[in-house]
């Protein structure tokens, strides 16, 4: 797939994603430009299910609005606001040192850069292109395993894993679609490019798909 056809099937997707419901970090985006809830929204939201991280958030948000709020609370008590995401023991240390290292390193801000938010616990490059994109509108290609997948089932990268996914397109793809790609591509995958037996019947795309590497689908 190259550029040219990469943005005729965003053109198409991006008509046809809004039917299903947003990623759960554009929600808190929609509802609050709040850097600090987006960041831990995002940090939430890895290696669990939306529906989770929802109402985890809404737990959290309820009792701790701001980095110094995060720090009256003890481990125990974010761990237990924001059971059952995945890795909950973890996420609630790296909430409690995220929190502590933006008050003691930023004035209690969320940094409006990659290579800052980086150096905070728990933030990879997803998280930190995510926060910079969503709060702060700024240029980032955010690449989760949706993103991943799908770029390379289109065929239009051939990357092992999301950080290369990520290079490849700030090389490839246009920089009009870097903020909007990450919402398209996770919805879709999702509800429809999904990682086992995709629903390719469903899908207006599907002439554009060179469907790597998908041996079954619906």
């Amino acid at each position: 797939m190259n550029t040219e056809t990469i943005v005729k099937v965003l053109k198409i997707l991006k008509k046809e994603y809004k039917k299903y419901k947003n990623p759960i970090v554009t929600e808190v985006a929609e509802e609050t430009r709040d850097p600090f809830k987006i960041l831990i929204s995002t940090v939430l939201s890895l290696r669990t299910k939306d529906a989770v991280t929802r109402e985890a958030s809404k737990k959290l948000f309820k009792r701790a609005k701001k980095p110094e709020d995060i720090l009256k609370l003890s481990e125990r008590e974010i761990q237990r606001l924001i059971f059952p995401v995945g890795f909950y023991r973890t996420k609630a240390k790296n909430i409690k040192k995220i929190s502590m290292e933006l008050i003691d390193r930023f004035n209690g801000k969320v940094p409006d850069n990659i290579e800052e938010l980086l150096s905070l616990p728990g933030v990879g490059r997803k998280t930190a292109n995510l926060v910079v994109t969503l709060s702060f509108d700024k240029m980032g290609i955010c690449v989760d395993t949706h993103v991943h997948r799908i770029s390379n089932r289109f065929g239009y990268v051939k990357t092992k894993t999301p950080e290369a996914t990520e290079i490849e397109l700030r090389k490839k793809l246009p920089k009009k679609w870097w903020k909007e790609y990450n919402d398209i591509l996770v919805t879709w995958g999702q509800n429809v490019c999904t990682p086992i037996s995709p629903r390719c019947s469903q899908c207006p795309v599907y002439k554009y798909c060179k469907r790597v590497g998908v041996e079954n689908h619906r």
